[in-house]
């Protein structure tokens, strides 16, 4: 990840620069309050939004602006660290976030968005009002190559959270925060609902005892295909 592509690590003259020189904007959303199981660090979501921005910058001409790190994740209230926000908190704060990038006029407004409760929110943010440029919401986990590597190498019968497939993903891109000796399944099978630490002890929802490295590193794969595809047939309109 170079420093020139993250907005927060440059100055604003150098923002100027990335800007009038026509750098998309990529709003990376993950969340780092959030419970991860016993063996993933609370800022998961964030070590993979940044991840994978800092990846898509290899390839496209983005200026990152800072991770939206607190956002809607009512399912993990129950684990001690946990913060979620109001529905309507978190699609208001989004929306006067993207409005701010907007007044920059990047040519296009991307919005990584590494959650499941968030997607419905980010949605109703986007459609809030008419922009003057495509605001364009990336759903990490809906894209056609993802869910075939997801249907071709899991083990596991559920599992959504902490389990197999971002056990794996963290693996293959941050080992060391890892604790394989911590990861846990859930006890029964799948149920509907929030999380807790009665139907849920170790707040996975899946078997991370599953995941490998070697499956990481082909889901990320897929992932960023998914996502190159995604903003490069939206800069190319």
């Amino acid at each position: 990840m170079t420093q020139q592509n993250f907005l927060a690590r440059l100055t604003w003259p150098a923002v100027d620069r990335r800007l009038k020189a026509g750098a998309a904007a990529l709003l990376p959303i993950g969340a780092a309050a959030k419970e991860h199981g016993a063996h993933l660090p609370m800022n998961t979501d964030e070590v993979q939004a940044l991840w994978l921005s800092g990846k898509l910058a290899e390839t496209f001409d983005l200026l990152i602006w800072p991770a939206v790190t607190y956002g809607h994740y009512p399912a993990f209230n129950d684990f001690p660290g946990s913060i979620s926000l109001s529905r309507p908190v978190f699609g208001q704060m989004l929306a006067e976030v993207i409005g701010g990038i907007a007044a920059w006029r990047p040519p296009a407004v991307f919005i990584l968005d590494t959650g499941i409760s968030t997607l419905r929110p980010v949605e109703d943010a986007i459609a809030s009002q008419s922009w003057p440029m495509p605001v364009v919401h990336l759903r990490i986990h809906e894209g056609v190559r993802y869910r075939n590597c997801v249907r071709d190498i899991r083990q596991q019968p559920f599992g959504s959270h902490a389990d197999e497939m971002e056990t794996s993903r963290m693996l293959a891109l941050a080992p060391e925060l890892v604790d394989m000796r911590k990861a846990e399944a859930t006890p029964d099978g799948p149920f509907d609902g929030s999380l807790t630490r009665v139907n849920a002890p170790s707040g996975s929802y899946g078997d991370p005892t599953l995941a490998t490295a070697e499956k990481g590193h082909a889901l990320l794969q897929a992932m960023l295909d998914d996502l190159r595809a995604t903003i490069s047939g939206t800069l190319a309109r």
